[in-house]
């Protein structure tokens, strides 16, 4: 099970990767965070960030070093990472690479209710994401490709990981297509007939029937 952290926000791990490479003011971590594509990599809401550093130094993750200021611009305070956030960064990182734990992709919630849409309107929304995920794949095959010829592979690994996450997809997704086209998926007479009828398929009320029971409580 995931440890509850001093501040959860992923935005917080990024930040601390940042400064165990050298101090650094927000607005600098800001920019090596977006040229990296660390937005990509996990939920970033920039708004937040210097709230982000400012609980990480309430926890004593990071130290404020200096001020300055150049010319008109606003004064920026420079932060080191302190120990304790050397530890907490070294401890979450094992712990996000060691412990799976169950996401919840907006495509798995949609197939959840699937059934809602008649069958031929589904194989279109299907052939229509296939479509575009072909085109990201092929934009990213392209860009990591790209990015391999300079960086070393260790800094490139989470992006052959979300290739590959989504390669699968892409995988699956032809592979329902087909049994939708061929007639082979299981349940699809009655899936068919629910949307023509309106009725629901006796054997789909019996199923329900079974799993409200099931949720009673004893």
């Amino acid at each position: 099970m995931a440890k509850r952290r001093p501040v959860g926000n992923l935005l917080a791990l990024a930040v601390l990767a940042a400064l165990v490479e050298r101090p650094r003011h927000p607005y600098e971590i800001a920019a090596v965070l977006r040229a990296r594509g660390k937005d990509q990599d996990m939920p970033i809401k920039w708004g937040s960030l210097y709230t982000v550093v400012a609980n990480l130094e309430r926890h004593g993750l990071v130290a404020a070093v200096e001020s300055a200021r150049q010319g008109r611009r606003p004064e920026r305070t420079v932060y080191r990472i302190t120990e304790a956030g050397r530890a907490e960064l070294v401890d979450w990182t094992r712990e996000l690479v060691a412990v799976p734990e169950r996401e919840q992709p907006r495509f798995e919630a949609g197939l959840s209710v699937l059934g809602v849409l008649a069958p031929d309107e589904a194989l279109d929304l299907l052939r229509l994401r296939l479509d575009r995920l072909e085109g990201q794949l092929a934009a990213q095959r392209a860009a990591l490709a790209g990015h391999a010829r300079e960086v070393p592979r260790v800094f490139l690994i989470e992006a052959e990981y979300d290739l590959a996450v989504r390669q699968a997809e892409a995988t699956w997704v032809r592979g329902l297509l087909d049994e939708l086209t061929t007639g082979a998926l299981p349940g699809l007479a009655e899936w068919r007939a629910w949307h023509e009828t309106g009725a629901v398929p006796p054997e789909w009320a019996d199923l329900a029937d079974l799993t409200e029971r099931g949720t009673e409580p004893h």
